[in-house]
C-alpha cells in the first residue's frame, strides 16, 4: 500500500488546490520514445485547442517503475499532477487514499459504461465510481519479426508453436545473426516470460499461476516446463542485452541485426515511426501457441483532487479528449495499440492492429482475454515486484537451476 497519512493527503490537496493554475493541466506519464512522444503531442494539441494550457512531466525508463516513484513523492509532498499514468490495481490503491477525483460527470456525459468492455471500466472505477479514463488497449502478447532476417536464415512463416520457434531460432543463429532481440529490464524478463507461460499452458493455467497466484499451479510440472522453455529462449539472445531499453531491442529487429523480439505491441508503434511498413518489412504474430489467448495492458490516466474550477474544467476536459474519437484514433495508429473505445472503426489501422481487435473481442467471449502481470494489469504491486525479481534472477543466472526457479517464483507470489 502507498502508506499515506490523513495528514500529508490533507495537505496533498490543500496544496495542490492553491498552487493550480487555471486551465492548466499538468500530466505526468513515461512515454519518451518515438511513437509515444508522438502519440503525447497529439493530446496535447487537443487540449490547446480547447483553450488550455498543457505542462508536460515526462520521467522516461523503468516501464513506468520510474514514473511511480516521482508520483508518489509528489504527492506525500502535497504537490501532486493534475493528471497522471497509472493503471491496474495500482488505480484502486491510489483511490482508497482519497486523492483521485471522481469522473463520473464526464463519463455519463460521455457515454463510458457503453463505450468500453466491463473488464477494462471496473479497472477504472473505485467502488463504483470512475477515476481514471483509459487511452488504449495493448496486446502483449506478440512476436514481432523481419522479414529479410528470416528470409536470408531460411525460415518460412511465422513460428506457431514454442517447437517450431526454436527450429527457426537456431537457423538464425546459423546465418550469423541474433535469433531474439532482449533488453535487459525485469518487466521485459517478465514480458516474455508470461508469453511462454501462456504458451505453453494455455490462459486457464495462466490465470491460476500468474493472476490467483495458486501455490499448486506456481509450484506445477506445467510451470518447470514454461521455465525450460524460457532459459531456452535466452539462450537465442545476445551478451548485450542486460540493461538495453526495450526500444533498443526493436531497433536491432528494424536493422536487420535481430529476427524476433517479444514485446507489446507498443513495438509497432517504433516501426511504425521509422517508416517500416508492417506485412513487408516486420511481421506480426501472436507468440508461439498463444494465438487463441490475449495478454492485455490498458494504459489509463487517473486525475489528483484539485480544489480550483478552472484546473478541475480542465481535468474534465482531459478525460473526455482521451476517450473521444478523434484522440483514439489518432493516438492508437501512432502507439501501434487499439482504440479502448468500442464499435470504432478499424478503416486507418494495419492488419496487426485489426487482428489484434479481432482477438480482443473474441477472447473477451472465450476466457483467453488475461491481464498482464508484467505490466502492472493483474495482482497487487508488491507480489508482482517480487515475482518480476525471481524471473529475472532465473534468466540472468544461468547457475539457479529449473527447481530452483520453480521455488524462487512460488515463494514470490506470496509476498504480501
Amino acid at each position: 500500500m502507498l502508506k499515506l497519512s490523513k495528514l500529508a493527503t490533507a495537505v496533498a490537496l490543500v496544496v495542490a488546490g492553491s498552487a493550480a493554475l487555471a486551465g492548466e493541466v499538468e500530466v505526468l506519464h513515461y512515454w519518451t520514445s518515438g511513437g509515444e512522444a508522438k502519440s503525447v503531442a497529439e493530446l496535447k494539441k487537443i487540449m490547446e485547442g480547447k483553450g488550455h494550457v498543457w505542462k508536460d512531466f515526462a520521467v522516461a525508463g523503468g516501464g513506468g517503475d520510474n514514473a511511480a516513484t516521482v508520483l508518489k513523492s509528489r504527492v506525500v509532498s502535497g504537490n501532486p499532477p493534475a493528471a497522471a499514468q497509472i493503471k491496474g490495481p495500482a488505480i484502486q490503491e491510489w483511490a482508497s487514499e482519497g486523492v483521485l477525483a471522481n469522473l463520473d460527470a464526464t463519463a455519463k456525459a460521455e457515454k463510458w459504461d457503453s463505450l468500453l468492455p466491463k473488464v477494462v471500466a471496473d479497472v477504472m472505477k473505485y467502488k463504483g465510481n470512475y477515476v481514471a479514463a483509459p487511452v488504449n488497449v495493448h496486446r502483449v502478447n506478440w512476436m514481432w519479426a523481419n522479414a529479410a532476417v528470416l528470409k536470408k536464415a531460411g525460415v518460412t512463416g511465422m513460428p506457431k508453436t514454442w517447437d517450431e520457434f526454436f527450429v527457426a531460432a537456431e537457423k538464425v543463429k546459423k546465418s550469423g545473426l541474433i535469433a531474439v532481440a532482449h533488453g535487459g529490464q525485469n518487466w521485459q524478463d517478465f514480458t516474455t516470460f508470461e508469453s511462454v507461460v501462456l504458451g505453453v499452458g494455455g490462459a486457464k493455467f495462466y490465470n491460476d499461476a500468474l493472476v490467483k497466484l495458486d501455490p499448486k499451479a506456481l509450484t506445477s510440472a506445467t510451470m518447470t516446463k514454461s521455465l525450460e522453455t524460457f532459459r531456452k529462449v535466452k539462450g537465442y539472445t545476445d551478451a548485450a542485452a542486460p540493461g538495453r531499453d526495450w526500444n533498443l531491442a526493436t531497433a536491432m529487429v528494424m536493422q536487420e541485426k535481430a529476427a524476433f523480439q517479444f514485446m507489446g505491441d507498443w513495438a509497432k508503434g517504433e516501426f511504425i515511426a521509422a517508416g517500416k511498413a508492417p506485412g513487408k518489412d516486420f511481421l506480426c504474430a501472436a507468440a508461439p501457441g498463444t494465438s487463441t489467448s490475449f495478454t492485455f495492458n490498458v494504459d489509463s490516466f487517473a486525475m489528483y483532487k484539485l480544489k480550483d474550477a478552472a484546473a478541475q474544467k480542465a481535468q474534465g476536459d482531459l478525460a473526455a479528449a482521451i476517450m473521444g474519437n478523434e484522440f483514439q484514433e489518432v493516438f492508437n495508429l501512432n502507439k501501434g495499440s487499439i482504440p479502448v473505445r468500442l464499435n470504432m472503426s478499424m478503416a486507418k489501422f494495419d492488419d496487426c492492429a485489426k487482428l489484434s481487435s479481432k482477438d480482443f473481442v473474441d477472447t473477451a467471449k472465450t476466457g483467453g482475454l488475461v491481464p498482464s502481470v508484467a505490466h502492472g494489469m493483474a495482482i497487487k504491486p508488491a507480489a508482482e515486484g517480487a515475482i518480476k525479481d525471481a524471473v529475472s534472477q532465473f534468466w540472468n543466472d544461468d547457475k539457479i537451476t529449473v527447481a530452483q526457479g520453480v521455488a524462487n517464483i512460488a515463494k514470490a507470489a506470496a509476498t504480501k
